[in-house]
């Protein structure tokens, strides 16, 4: 599979996003893969490349067996990037197809590189499975888990976190911090937010304290395999995980994916960069809404979209 993207002329109007773990759906993608030819090829080609029937997992279950994060991480690429094929099949040219900005969360951030063709599809959905073994592993060293903590600012959230042995993970938006760490910690944590001013805690229901220093034991791993694999310089501007900020060469690249596996994801930082950017239009390709909703919050003044199966990506043409 060939994407091909907009040239160096164009200018940054529109923003492709792709979600993250926690997206997943059973069943997901399955109406695609009905309905175009070339997006069965591309999950035929997906099962190959992992050596394993990944496809009808997402299609069929069981839902426990999806959730796991060897599982969950490259299916949720493999809907995201069919939903992309779709959209340059229909031949919808320089606009949807073409954007001048890219930006994933987490384990999106694999498909926004795949978007901008810094990263083969392929190569990068053997990657994830990788990284999700990897981390996996690493969360059987030490019990972690993740909570999200609602409208607490993240000043305080951090003097929460240092004082009872947690860490933050994503910085979601004003109003939404996830934080990461050994389940004890993270409990101390919600039950001093709580104390603090939070609205609400949220235990969250994950396989591990992901983007925290609980995931160093898969740096080691994470570097071999991305070692392994071709990494070109993006001809899309991608909006680091880590930063807010464009990653323009492959080195770049491959740095912010060793660091990403323990660090925070800046994703308010990463839509404020595109909001200053200039862009206007925002859609997310793949399952659920949830990066769709947290750019809602950010702005009202700009257009955003959705779309994971054959319905939400014929009204996004249609519109």
């Amino acid at each position: 599979m060939v994407i091909h993207t907009a040239d160096s002329r164009s200018e940054g109007k529109l923003a492709l996003l792709f979600p993250g773990q926690g997206s997943h759906q059973v069943g997901m993608g399955y109406d695609l893969q009905r309905s175009f030819d070339s997006v069965k090829t591309f999950f035929r080609d997906v099962d190959a490349a992992v050596d394993f029937p990944l496809m009808e997992l997402a299609f069929e279950g069981p839902e426990d067996d999806l959730r796991k994060t060897v599982n969950a991480q490259p299916a949720i690429m493999a809907v995201s990037l069919a939903c992309l094929l779709v959209l340059r099949e229909l031949g919808v040219g320089d606009g949807l197809a073409a954007p001048s900005y890219t930006a994933g969360h987490s384990l999106g951030e694999y498909t926004a590189l795949v978007a901008a063709e810094a990263l083969s599809p392929l190569d990068a959905i053997r990657l994830v499975r990788e990284r999700g073994r990897l981390m996996h592993e690493a969360s059987l060293q030490r019990d972690g888990t993740m909570a999200a903590i609602l409208g607490l600012d993240e000043e305080t959230l951090e003097s929460v976190c240092r004082e009872a042995g947690a860490e933050i993970a994503n910085i979601n938006s004003e109003e939404q911090i996830v934080i990461s760490g050994e389940r004890e910690g993270v409990g101390r944590a919600m039950d001093l937010a709580t104390a603090r001013g939070a609205k609400r805690t949220v235990l969250l229901q994950v396989g591990g304290a992901f983007h925290s220093s609980l995931m160093a034991p898969a740096l080691e791993g994470m570097k071999r395999a991305i070692g392994d694999i071709s990494v070109a310089e993006p001809k899309v501007t991608v909006v680091a995980n880590t930063t807010g900020q464009p990653l323009t060469t492959a080195d770049e690249i491959k740095e912010e994916l060793v660091n990403q596996v323990c660090s925070c994801v800046q994703w308010r930082r990463s839509v404020s960069y595109l909001l200053d950017s200039g862009v206007t239009q925002f859609v997310e390709l793949g399952p659920g809404r949830v990066l769709s909703g947290l750019v809602r919050r950010m702005s009202r003044q700009v257009d955003v979209k959705a779309a994971g199966d054959v319905a939400t990506v014929q009204q996004l043409l249609a519109e």
